[in-house]
């Protein structure tokens, strides 16, 4: 708020209040930060060029293979598809549902009851690992 000291005659005391707001340094802010803003805009995007081949369709496509499910059943039997197996003979049993050669190489899934402890999915885990057997998928629900 502005305030203006009366002059002419009278009471030189008087004291005259204006409304006019000096608004020149409220545009000099705004101002000065709209070209801080613009300045910096440009250097907050972040951009990594990417040189992608061109999308090709496989020139030979292969056959999916169906996977191969390893389920653990409460009472602690193996069942590799719907053959039994057991412990001891786990590995062997998942090359030959995967039909040999590179087994270790392919995915397999292993799924298990809820009432499964944890003891039993975790020695068929490891006896997975133990067997070369790294891409090991865990499922929670059945697949249809």
């Amino acid at each position: 708020m502005a305030a203006k000291i009366g002059g002419s005659g009278g009471d030189k005391h008087t004291i005259e209040q204006t409304a006019d707001i000096n608004i020149t340094p409220f545009i000099d802010i705004l101002l000065v930060l709209m070209i801080i803003f613009m300045v910096a805009a440009p250097m907050a995007t972040v951009s990594i060029r990417l040189d992608l081949p061109p999308a090709q369709p496989p020139t030979n496509p292969t056959e999916e293979k169906e996977p191969v499910y390893i389920t653990i059943q409460e009472n602690g039997q193996l069942f590799i598809a719907d053959q039994q197996s057991s412990i001891d003979n786990l590995a062997a049993d998942v090359c030959t549902a995967l039909g040999g050669g590179a087994c270790q190489e392919e995915r397999v899934f292993v799924r298990a009851q809820p009432e499964v402890k944890y003891s039993q999915f975790m020695e068929v885990m490891n006896k997975m690992q133990e067997n070369g057997f790294f891409k090991v998928g865990l499922l929670n629900e059945d697949i249809e």
